[in-house]
């Protein structure tokens, strides 16, 4: 279906619900070019460096990690609710070892605006240019958090992503 470009608040309502169920889809490119979709239930949209700025948390050991870094860009795609298996499974494998687009059965489209692909089934798109890192100084989280989501020590980065493009369907309320 056809996508319209619209603001970065125009559907963020949506955006925020499609979060934590069925999850985002964060996409950006391998070392040899190929899209890599992963799940994110955790996220922040907000206004920095009088920006509208999407931070992606990303943990260390994930392959999108270095994904990212290395293309300096992701988008941010919302999936209907009638493909949350596609969202369970992109975050559930590796992209170090399956192509997520085609086991899924999803496909990449080319964005207007970053190097990354945006996911043709999806209903909102949020293209974003990485304009600053931030790693978690984990001698600062209070132990709850601490406790309940580094045991391991695989702390995440932070990508503050400025939304230089956004795009929806233009029944997009309806689709979710």
């Amino acid at each position: 279906m056809a996508k319209i470009e619209v603001g970065p608040w125009d559907y963020l309502p949506e955006f925020m619900g499609a979060m934590t169920d069925p999850g985002l889809l964060v996409v950006s490119l391998d070392g040899r070019g190929r899209p890599n979709p992963m799940t994110v239930g955790w996220g922040a949209i907000g206004v920095f460096w009088s920006k509208p700025v999407f931070i992606a948390p990303i943990r260390k050991s994930r392959y999108t990690h270095g994904c990212i870094k290395r293309t300096g860009d992701f988008t941010v795609n919302v999936l209907p609710r009638k493909l949350a298996d596609a969202a369970m499974f992109c975050g559930t494998v590796s992209g170090r070892d399956h192509d997520k687009f085609a086991e899924a059965n999803l496909n990449a489209a080319p964005s207007l605006k970053v190097k990354s692909p945006v996911i043709e089934e999806c209903v909102l798109h949020y293209e974003c240019r990485v304009v600053h890192t931030n790693a978690v100084a984990p001698k600062a989280l209070i132990a709850d958090i601490a406790d309940a989501h580094y045991r391991d020590r695989d702390y995440h980065t932070y990508f503050f992503g400025e939304i230089v493009a956004v795009r929806a369907e233009k029944n997009l309320r309806r689709r979710l």
